[in-house]
């Protein structure tokens, strides 16, 4: 069969991830934004997404003792998740939890994500809900807030029917807490606000907590961490392209200071955060975000709000899930051990 001229083929790996679209144009594009080695971005709308992190099945290594399934959420929106339900009896608390990538790229298959959360998952003794939601710049915010929340009520609507569901049936809805890394962890500080609005309306599950790990902030202003903390080649994230990032994902006409981006911006909605959740904030010590996750504990503080800030030293962002050193085990073995005593600390209240 002859091909069609600008044919599109979509490529969806059967780990329900982001679609892969190839093109063949006629002529050549205008690249206008790019993060090396994860995005490019053409005037006529075209995004590529290198592989450079494989997408995974739910396989597991057995002495984990953790079973993992793919779930569709929303087939219309493509919003999927990876659950992640470790052995043992009664019921354990759910841990929603939003992977990071600068909203513009990532999955939940990211096989860094599936080692960490299965892992966490073992460790902690919960039911990991990994959600995998529309990609930036093709969907900007608020679509990954969207996603997010649709994927509460899906969560809220298997309650509600006491589904005897291999996962659901392990859950203790009234033990729940929203987590995520970097532009995770920004989705569910914004999943919180929309919480603290109206609790009553996610019943019967009862969010007990926010673990934000590295969250993804910015501002118009530059801090410190930002403008002198020299990032090695190949980290996870520098100051370009965190801009870049920020740049793509916002809304039009948005700049840094939108409350999306600046929770402590002046117009930001924190200063309404009186019912804001118990929040674990982890940072690390050679993180261009550092000041900015130390400026957001400063003000969730100043409500009022309980908050668990720890610093890793000697570490970088995303050094949880991306970096393989044996001070980076070392450190991640010390967040996981500071998550569990966060969630077992909360759900007794």
């Amino acid at each position: 069969m002859r091909r069609k001229r600008a044919a599109i083929t979509s490529l969806l790996d059967s780990t329900l991830s982001h679609p892969i679209v190839s093109k063949n144009p006629q002529t050549p594009r205008t690249l206008v934004e790019e993060i090396d080695g994860l995005v490019r971005v053409y005037k006529d709308g075209h995004v590529e997404r290198p592989h450079i992190v494989p997408c995974v099945m739910c396989t597991l290594p057995l002495e984990l003792g953790v079973t993992c399934r793919d779930i569709v959420v929303d087939k219309f929106t493509n919003i999927w998740a990876r659950f992640y339900v470790p052995k043992g009896h009664g019921k354990l608390p759910l841990l929603v939890y939003f992977h990071g990538g600068g909203f513009c790229v990532g999955s939940a298959a990211w096989s860094c994500y599936h080692e960490f959360l299965a892992l966490l998952a073992s460790k902690v003794g919960c039911v990991i809900m990994s959600v995998d939601y529309r990609l930036a710049p093709e969907n900007p915010l608020p679509a990954a807030y969207e996603d997010g929340h649709k994927a509460l009520m899906w969560v809220k609507q298997q309650a509600l029917r006491e589904s005897n569901a291999w996962w659901s049936k392990k859950c203790d809805f009234t033990n729940v807490f929203l987590a995520g890394d970097s532009a995770g962890a920004n989705i569910a500080h914004n999943m919180t606000i929309r919480l603290c609005a109206n609790r009553a309306h996610l019943k019967p599950l009862i969010f007990k907590g926010n673990i934000l790990i590295q969250p993804f902030f910015g501002g118009e202003s530059r801090t410190d961490s930002e403008t002198l903390m020299v990032q090695p080649p190949g980290s996870a994230l520098n100051l370009k392209a965190s801009d870049t990032y920020w740049r793509l994902a916002l809304p039009k006409g948005a700049n840094r200071d939108h409350p999306w981006c600046n929770p402590c911006a002046k117009k930001s909605n924190m200063v309404e955060g009186k019912r804001y959740l118990p929040t674990m904030v982890c940072s690390s010590e050679l993180d261009i975000l550092k000041d900015r996750n130390m400026e957001f504990c400063g003000v969730v503080g100043t409500l009022g709000i309980e908050v668990d800030h720890v610093v890793y030293k000697g570490v970088g962002h995303a050094f949880q899930i991306l970096d393989k050193s044996h001070l980076s085990q070392m450190r991640t073995q010390e967040m996981i051990s500071h998550i569990k005593a966060f969630i077992i600390k909360r759900k007794n209240r």
